[in-house]
């Protein structure tokens, strides 16, 4: 089935021109906190894209029977489910992640994005629509925190997804770890070269 234009722009959109971290700066909190490790940042990415493409689905089906003045807190609502039966699932088969996230999965519940789309898109298009768009959010925002994070584990501790993969040798002739990129300024300006280096190309393209 051939995609529509809307249907595609929804998608695609939001991976890059309309990407919500580099573009929008939302959710920048999460994305700085959960970096340190490739294996943390995955998840939370995972959990991120699935909790927005769901709850799009949900309120867009329901979106003409809720009412204006509560719209919000029926968001909130089926956020916060999603977020608590993702949450269970992580504590049942990987408890260690969990406790890594922290935090700052319970508090997907307020991320901007998840907010935003629910607002600006589901309330206004049909669930097929709401659900790429939350896909495509989710995958805009899952793919800074794994790039973040790749630089950060593999230059701070010499490893990704927790196994070395700098041979010892390099060690022997010299090269040393960068404590630095474990600090949470790194991730800011990771991120921050990310946003240059991604409004550069576009500019140039425009």
């Amino acid at each position: 089935m051939a995609l529509s234009k809307k249907s595609k722009e929804a998608f695609l959109g939001p991976l890059n021109v309309n990407n919500p971290v580099l573009v929008q700066i939302l959710g920048i909190c999460s994305a700085l906190a959960v970096t340190v490790q490739l294996k943390p940042a995955l998840v939370m990415g995972i959990s991120v894209t699935l909790i927005v493409a769901m709850s799009n689905v949900v309120v867009s089906l329901i979106r003409k029977s809720i009412p204006t003045r509560i719209r919000i807190i029926i968001q909130l609502v089926v956020v916060a489910a999603l977020v608590t039966i993702v949450s269970e699932v992580l504590k049942a088969f990987a408890y260690d992640v969990a406790m890594q996230l922290s935090v700052y999965l319970g508090l997907i519940i307020t991320n901007c994005i998840l907010m935003g789309r629910l607002e600006a898109y589901a309330m206004s298009n049909n669930a097929f629509d709401s659900l790429l768009d939350g896909l495509g959010n989710g995958f805009g925002y899952a793919w800074i925190l794994v790039v973040v994070a790749f630089v950060r584990e593999l230059l701070g501790s010499g490893k990704l997804l927790g196994y070395p993969v700098i041979p010892q040798w390099c060690y022997d002739h010299g090269y040393e770890n960068c404590g630095m990129m474990l600090m949470p300024a790194m991730a800011l300006i990771l991120v921050g070269c990310i946003i240059w280096a991604h409004r550069a190309i576009n500019d140039e393209k425009k």
